[in-house]
C-alpha cells in the first residue's frame, strides 16, 4: 500500500509560527509507511533537510502534557510493557489474524509498523495487511487516533476511489488493518508510463481525487493529507481504479468547528493552517496543489527551505508565466485561482470545482498533449520523494523511539567532510552503516533523476 506519514511541523523547523496549543482533540501521532513513496535535489543531499522536512512529519514531538495512558487505568485499553495480552487497543478481544489470514511478502514499512501482502485462507484472495507495532502507542491519544483511523476507514466504506478495509485484528504486539490491496503503483509512475499526457487525462484524475474530497465532507470526515502518493491503483492499466489509501491525520468534523494543529505535508499546507485556523476548505487548496503539479510537474509553492515554503505558501502567489503554463488553458488556470484562493470563505467547496467546466465529465479540457517537460518534472519530484522516503526509512528502522530524537547527529555524522550536505558515497557509506540493503544502483539511479535540481532545508 501506499505511504502514510502521520504527523505534524514541529519544534524549530516550524519557525515563523508558534506550536499548536491545542493537543487534545486534533494532534496525531505519526504511523508507518505502507509503502514506498516529492521534491527537488541534487546528488550532494543536504543532510538538515533530509531530517527536518520529513522527520518532522514522520516523527512528531511528543507534548509531555498529553495524558499517558496509565497501567491503574481499568479503561480496557492496551499498557504500553505491562501485559498487552489484557488490554487493548481496539478496546476488545479480536481473532487472531493468523487464524484466517496468512501473511507474505513484506510491501513497505515505517516507524510505526509493517504493511504485508496478506492472503485470505478461505477465498485465497490477497489483500494488504498493515501492521502497527503497539509499542510505539505510548500514549492515550496514540491509542485514539488509531481507533479513529480505523473508524473514519469503515466510515467511508463502499466509495469506488476509496480503499476498501477488511477488518482489524489486534494481537499481544501489534493492530493489524486489513484491508483492499492497490497493486498497481502510484499516480505519478503511472502518468510517466502512459508517455502521452494531457490537459484532459489531468482532469481526470483531478475529478476523481476532489470526488474523494467531496465525499469525505459530505461524510463529515477532513482528510487532512492529501498528495499524489496517497493515491494507488488497485489495477495499473485501468486509471480509474484510484484510490485514496491514507487516512492517519484524518478526523471527523462538525460545520463550523475550527481546528488548530499544524498538519500535513510541506508543499501542500493551506495557508489557513499554518495559520492554525481551518477547517475542510484546507483539503480544496490541497487539491488545487495537486492540480498544479499534475499540469506543470512542479508545486506552485516553493522554496530552498521549508520555512521559505510556508512563506511562499503564506504569500500566495501563482506562477502562471513559467512554462508549461502559457500554453495551459486559461479555464484550467481559472480552476486553480478558485482552488488557491488564500481566503477559505471565497475558495471553491469541492462540489462546486467538480461543476467546473474545465474537470467536469465532457469538460472543456483539451485532449492536446502536454509539453514532455512536464512528464520529466513529475518524473524528478518523485524521484526524489522515493529517495528521501527509502533513505529516512533504512535509518528509522534501525533505530528505537528513543533514540530517533538523535537522528539529526545521524545525518550529521554521514556528512564526513563537514560541508553541511551529503554526497553519494556519503549517503551509501551512512545508509550501509545503518543497515541498508539499498543497491549502489537503486540509490545511484534516483539520484541521477533529479540531478539537476536543488534542495536544501533548515534544520530541526
Amino acid at each position: 500500500m501506499g505511504n502514510t506519514c502521520r504527523g505534524s511541523f514541529t519544534g524549530k523547523l516550524y519557525q515563523g509560527y508558534s506550536q499548536p496549543e491545542d493537543h487534545s482533540n486534533n494532534s496525531k501521532r505519526n504511523t508507518n509507511s505502507d509503502c514506498t513513496n516529492s521534491d527537488y535535489s541534487t546528488p550532494s543531499l543536504n543532510s538538515q533537510q533530509l531530517v527536518s522536512q520529513e522527520f518532522s512529519k514522520e516523527n512528531p514531538k511528543k507534548d509531555n502534557s498529553a495524558p499517558r495512558i496509565s497501567p491503574s487505568k481499568k479503561d480496557n485499553i492496551m499498557r504500553r510493557g505491562i501485559d498487552n495480552q489484557t488490554y487493548y487497543v481496539l478496546g476488545h478481544k479480536t481473532d487472531n489474524i493468523r487464524d484466517l489470514y496468512t501473511l507474505g511478502r513484506k510491501l513497505g514499512q515505517g516507524q510505526f509498523g509493517t504493511t504485508y501482502l496478506c492472503t485470505e485462507i478461505a477465498t485465497g484472495i490477497e489483500f494488504a495487511c498493515k501492521s502497527i507495532s503497539k509499542r510505539k502507542l505510548i500514549s492515550r491519544e496514540d491509542v485514539e487516533d488509531v481507533r479513529r483511523e480505523i473508524q473514519i476507514m469503515h466510515h467511508l466504506a463502499g466509495h469506488k476511489n476509496i480503499v476498501t478495509i477488511k477488518g482489524a485484528y489486534e494481537d499481544s504486539l501489534c493492530v493489524h488493518i486489513v484491508m483492499e490491496l492497490c497493486a498497481g503503483g502510484e499516480l505519478f509512475d503511472r502518468i510517466i508510463q502512459r508517455g502521452h499526457y494531457s490537459e484532459r487525462k489531468a482532469a481526470e484524475l483531478t475529478r476523481i481525487i476532489v470526488g474523494v474530497v467531496e465525499a469525505c465532507h459530505s461524510l463529515g470526515v477532513m482528510h487532512r493529507d492529501l498528495k499524489p502518493e496517497n493515491f494507488l491503483l488497485v489495477n495499473k492499466d485501468d486509471d480509474f481504479s484510484l484510490k485514496a489509501i491514507d487516512f492517519g491525520l484524518s478526523v471527523f468534523f462538525k460545520p463550523g468547528q475550527i481546528f488548530t494543529d499544524v498538519v500535513g505535508s510541506p508543499y501542500y499546507v493551506a495557508p489557513e493552517v499554518l495559520l492554525k485556523h481551518y477547517g475542510p476548505e484546507a483539503d480544496v487548496w490541497t487539491a488545487g496543489v495537486i492540480l498544479y503539479i499534475l499540469l506543470s510537474g512542479v508545486p506552485p509553492f516553493w522554496a530552498e527551505t521549508q520555512q521559505g515554503i510556508f512563506d511562499a505558501v503564506l504569500k500566495g502567489h501563482i506562477d502562471f508565466e513559467s512554462d508549461p503554463w502559457p500554453l495551459i488553458s486559461d479555464s484550467a488556470k481559472d480552476l486553480i485561482r478558485k482552488m488557491l484562493c488564500s481566503q477559505p470563505s471565497e475558495r471553491l467547496t469541492a462540489h462546486e470545482v467538480l461543476c467546473h467546466p474545465w474537470i467536469c465529465e465532457n469538460g472543456v479540457a483539451p485532449d492536446r498533449s502536454l509539453d514532455p517537460a512536464v512528464l520529466s518534472r513529475l518524473k524528478q519530484f518523485s524521484a526524489m520523494n522515493k529517495l528521501k522516503k527509502m533513505a529516512l526509512r533504512v535509518i528509522a528502522e534501525s533505530l528505537s523511539e528513543e533514540e530517533i530524537a538523535g537522528l539529526k547527529e545521524m545525518f550529521k555524522a554521514m556528512d564526513t567532510d563537514n560541508s553541511g550536505a551529503i554526497t553519494f558515497d556519503e549517503l551509501k557509506a551512512g545508509l550501509r552503516r545503518y543497515g541498508s540493503t539499498l543497491k549502489d544502483t537503486e540509490i545511484r539511479d534516483l539520484m541521477d533523476a533529479v540531478s539537476a535540481q536543488a534542495w536544501n532545508c533548515e534544520c530541526v
